[in-house]
């Protein structure tokens, strides 16, 4: 979803993700420029051809960026807390690289 939790905000526009996927999958990634998402930890292009630059920082796409702040927090949290019972299992890189809570 864009623009805010589902009922507020839309489906990610399929020529969008097609586009993400497109750039995955023929390597234009690697030369993209990136930012880190505070949260999550993963980087993000900043810009992409053929995707609206706004939608690749889901902040700017919410009317009330304090809302998103708490719901990325708490999807975060989730992810985390569904994590644990795998944690035997994995390498200390892959837990480093869990989202911050």
């Amino acid at each position: 979803w864009t623009g805010g939790p589902y009922g507020e905000g839309s489906r990610m526009p399929i020529k969008a993700t097609r586009a993400l996927l497109s750039a995955a999958l023929d390597g234009s990634l690697k030369n993209a420029a990136m930012r880190r998402d505070e949260t999550f930890g993963f980087d993000v292009p900043m810009s992409l051809a053929g995707v609206d630059a706004k939608i690749l920082n889901p902040r700017d796409t919410w009317k009330n960026a304090g809302a998103y702040d708490a719901q990325a927090k708490k999807l975060a949290a989730m992810f985390v807390e569904n994590f644990r019972k795998f944690e035997p299992y994995v390498s200390a890189g892959v837990k480093a690289a869990a989202p911050k809570v």
